[in-house]
């Protein structure tokens, strides 16, 4: 089955990506991944979708859904390295799957948010993505 990542979240403050439910009278209803455990979510929290955000690179910006599939092009099988691992670990990861990336503004605490959500993806959904919906 595809992942959708338009219905993918990330919310700040909460541990792991959320699967979005549905819309609630005062914002929304999101599923842990880690968990299964349903919560609601008021229009104050900060969330965003995995679609929306991209990792910037010296020639503009490279959507997330691109840095997935170069990372699992790259891994194959295999898990991201750990993102506790140590920060120059995951930057040679970087160099290799995305070169080019802008390390300027793609620190090392962004790392670890993406191979953090490529492993979660990988064990919890699909890293076989849905195209995204034209506009």
């Amino acid at each position: 089955m595809k992942t959708d990542l338009q219905k993918i979240l990330a919310i700040s403050g909460e541990k792991g990506l959320y699967r979005y439910v549905s819309q609630a009278r005062l914002g929304m209803v999101a599923e842990s991944m880690l968990t299964g455990k349903r919560s609601a979510f008021g229009p104050s929290a900060k969330v965003s979708s995995l679609s929306d955000i991209s990792i910037y690179t010296h020639e503009g910006e490279t959507p997330l859904r691109e840095v997935f599939e170069k990372m699992k092009a790259h891994l194959g099988d295999a898990c991201a390295p750990d993102p506790k691992s140590d920060p120059k670990q995951l930057i040679d990861f970087f160099t290799t799957v995305l070169p080019g990336y802008d390390a300027e503004r793609f620190y090392p605490s962004h790392m670890k948010k993406v191979v953090l959500w490529y492993n979660q993806l990988k064990e919890f959904a699909s890293l076989d993505f849905t195209e995204p919906e034209e506009e």
